[in-house]
């Protein structure tokens, strides 16, 4: 019989290294906090011309957004209308995307060293069953 793969790793390498896997990853997934910041008024980019510095607002995004609706309405050949459109909300979904925060929550080294173990420790037993232990096993 083979293993997990079809290889000669072992089923219990397998199923022990994929929950632990499973377990470090879900309790590091869980100890990360994700905040957002966007809003309409909110600052997506800023530039500096002409000696000053200029800030794009997500309202103001939605102004190209909303001719190239309209222009898409009036006429569905439109390239401008669909270039407008289709760049502000490009725009806008690289704003949310960067206004994005990620921070992890209070832990103890002892809490952190116990998920980075289950994590990678049961990866590596899982990668390890993939990989043929003894060539001299017959099929």
């Amino acid at each position: 019989m083979r293993g997990a793969g079809g290889t000669s790793g072992g089923l219990g390498h397998f199923f022990i290294g994929l929950v632990m896997m499973c377990g470090g990853f879900y309790m590091l997934l869980n100890a990360i906090t994700v905040t957002s910041s966007f809003g309409m008024g909110m600052r997506l980019y800023g530039f500096s011309a002409l000696g000053g510095n200029y800030n794009i607002t997500s309202g103001m995004i939605m102004l190209p957004f909303i001719l190239g609706v309209g222009l898409i309405f009036y006429n569905s050949r439109n390239i401008l209308g669909w270039i407008l459109a289709i760049g502000s909300v490009t725009g806008l979904i690289f704003g949310v995307i960067s206004s994005i925060r990620f921070t992890f929550k209070t832990m103890t080294s002892f809490d952190l060293m116990v998920i980075l173990i289950l994590a990678i420790g049961g990866l590596g037993l899982f990668l390890r069953s993939l990989k043929s232990l003894d060539e001299r096993i017959p099929d």
